[in-house]
């Protein structure tokens, strides 16, 4: 069994959803196509597709496959084009993951600009805010923010990300200035679901220890709303509350005791020859946002 072609085969039908369709994206007869499919399934000692008489449907462990399966296809074509490309021009699908209001403010003009120089790179961008594991979901690079941790991946980072105590001016006349650590206690905390004990420091744990009607969400762009409307006092980034600071919809307060800074990384598999798809947008990212970033001119 050539097992590439075999792998090749898989992701044809199970992205398309049937043998035919596959066949035909192949110039394959469906025969030979199902032969390849049912000797992979055999070769690997699991069923990864449930046929039925209209639709085929991947199973758990087609769909772990799958996503591994199109990392390493992207990757053999990489080579491919290297060996045949004596400029190493940067070529093929350039899977990434980053977080929701990152990748909604930040990221569109990146990749625009990113693409203007890189024609033959496909972006696939994915957002989420949970930590996606790169290599068993066939991500080429995940944009992180946090702190940086010990990991078998390779981090670059790509600017500073500072975090801010702020609310409205009318929360503020209405509720009072907070003057100390332990003032926080008495307010209303709008509260990021996904932040991490470590990046929060004191002041997560003196707002969310109180008994007021907090509000939890897991997305940093309605919390920061909802701090505009005067709902409360949010701990967030200033690449999300940055505007609102500037137009002074938002007030910063306690600077004393913000967060440590943290920082926005590249992370990618450690591979010994790095795809070239995957260093030219490293290459372009590094430096990009600028020293400060331009998100924290207010």
């Amino acid at each position: 069994m050539d097992r590439f072609t075999a792998m090749r085969t898989f992701c044809a039908v199970a992205k398309s959803g049937s043998f035919s369709a596959a066949a035909d994206q192949l110039t394959l007869s469906p025969q030979l196509v199902s032969k390849y499919v049912s000797q992979l399934e055999q070769h690997l000692g699991v069923r990864l597709l449930n046929r039925t008489t209209r639709r085929v449907h991947i199973t758990e462990a087609g769909e772990r496959y799958l996503a591994r399966a199109l990392f390493v296809l992207d990757e053999v074509e990489d080579m491919e084009n290297a060996a045949g490309d004596s400029q190493q021009q940067a070529k093929g699908r350039l899977r990434v993951s980053a977080p929701v209001s990152f990748g909604i403010k930040h990221l569109s003009q990146l990749f625009y600009d990113f693409q203007q120089v890189n024609e033959d790179v496909t972006i696939d961008c994915q957002l989420n805010d949970r930590k996606v594991d790169i290599v068993e979901e066939g991500f080429d690079i995940a944009l992180r923010v946090g702190q940086l941790k010990d990991s078998s991946l390779i981090a670059k980072k790509l600017a500073t990300v500072r975090s801010v105590i702020c609310a409205s001016p009318a929360y503020l006349k209405h509720h009072g200035m907070p003057a100390s650590l332990e003032a926080l206690r008495s307010h209303r905390y709008l509260r990021y679901s996904y932040l991490e004990p470590s990046s929060a420091s004191a002041v997560h744990n003196a707002l969310s220890d109180n008994n007021h009607n907090n509000f939890i969400c897991n997305n940093g762009d309605t919390l920061v709303q909802m701090a505009v409307q005067g709902a409360g006092i949010a701990l967030q980034p200033t690449f999300i509350c940055g505007e609102a600071l500037a137009t002074g919809e938002l007030v910063e307060i306690l600077p004393e005791l913000a967060p440590p800074d943290m920082g926005l990384f590249a992370i990618y598999a450690h591979r010994q020859l790095l795809a070239s798809k995957v260093r030219a947008f490293l290459d372009f990212a590094d430096g990009y946002f600028g020293s400060p970033p331009y998100w924290d001119a207010y």
